[in-house]
C-alpha cells in the first residue's frame, strides 16, 4: 500500500495527470500482489528519469522468489493467476511505456556464462595435441575463420542487446549461418583428412574446438532472441540451434 500511494504521488509531483497517476499507482498495485504471491516478499523501488526532455517515472520490482517458469504465459494479455485485479503483467505491460523483464537480463547472463564455458572447453583441447601437431593448414584455417566471424557475432549481439535494435537482433541468424557451415567445412575435410592415425586424431580435437566455437555464435544468437523480446514483449525463436 504504501508504495502505491508513493508511486501515485510521485507521479502527480512529476506531472502526470491524475487519471495517470492511478493508472501507475494499478501497475505497482498488480507487481507488489505478484512479489507477495510468488515470492513471499520484495520490493518496489521509485525513481523520476528524463528521456528525450521529457520526464517519467522508473518502476522496479525485485524479489529472490523462485522465477517466472513460463515467460510467455505470464506476459500473455488476459492471463493471471492472482485473482487480484485481472491485470497481471500482461496488464502491467499495457499500463506502462516500457516494460521488462530482468528474467531476460538473467538468460542473457547465462548466455554470456556459457560462451565464457566454451571458451574453456577450447583451452582444454588445444593442448591434447601435443608439442608440434601434425595441423593441416586448411583446417586452421577454417577454425581461425570462424573465430573471427563468431567474435563479430558477438559483438553485434552486444551491440543490439545495448541500443535495443531487433533487426540488428535478427541479422545475427544470418550471420551464425555462416559460422555453421564453416563448421561444417571442418567435418568433412577432417573425414577426408588421409589414413595417418596422428593427423587424425589432431583433426578429430580440432572438430572438439570448432564445435566450441559454433555453440559460442548460438548464444549469440539467443542474445538477440531476448534482444526481441525487450523490445516487444513477446519471445520467438529465432533459431532452435542451441536447444
Amino acid at each position: 500500500m504504501q508504495a502505491r500511494q508513493r508511486g501515485r504521488a510521485l507521479a502527480l509531483e512529476l506531472g502526470f495527470s491524475a487519471s495517470e497517476a492511478t493508472l501507475i499507482a494499478t501497475a505497482i498495485s498488480e507487481l507488489s500482489r505478484n512479489i507477495v504471491s510468488y515470492a513471499g516478499h520484495g520490493e518496489i523501488t521509485l525513481r523520476s528519469t528524463t528521456v528525450g526532455g521529457r520526464l517519467g517515472l522508473v518502476i522496479v520490482a525485485a524479489d529472490s522468489g523462485p522465477g517466472i517458469a513460463d515467460v510467455e504465459l505470464a506476459i500473455r494479455d488476459g492471463y493471471s493467476s492472482m485473482g487480484g485485479l485481472g491485470l497481471g503483467l500482461p496488464g502491467v505491460r499495457r499500463l506502462m511505456d516500457e516494460f521488462e523483464l530482468i528474467s531476460a537480463l538473467l538468460h542473457v547472463l547465462k548466455n554470456i556464462e556459457r560462451m565464457g564455458d566454451q571458451c574453456v572447453n577450447i583451452c582444454k583441447v588445444i593442448p591434447m595435441t601435443g608439442h608440434e601437431p601434425p595441423a593441416d593448414p586448411e583446417m586452421v584455417k577454417l577454425i581461425l575463420t570462424m573465430g573471427t566471424h563468431t567474435k563479430s557475432l558477438i559483438s553485434q549481439a552486444k551491440r543490439a542487446f545495448e541500443e535495443r535494435n531487433v533487426e540488428m537482433a535478427r541479422d545475427l541468424v544470418a550471420r551464425d549461418d555462416v559460422v555453421d557451415e564453416l563448421n561444417r567445412d571442418c567435418f568433412r575435410l577432417a573425414l577426408a583428412i588421409g589414413d595417418d592415425a596422428d593427423k587424425r586424431e589432431w583433426a578429430m580435437t580440432m572438430l572438439l574446438a570448432a564445435r566450441a566455437i559454433e555453440r559460442i555464435g548460438d548464444n549469440a544468437v539467443d542474445i538477440g532472441e531476448q534482444t526481441s523480446f525487450l523490445v516487444t514483449g513477446e519471445f520467438r525463436e529465432f533459431t532452435d540451434a542451441s536447444h
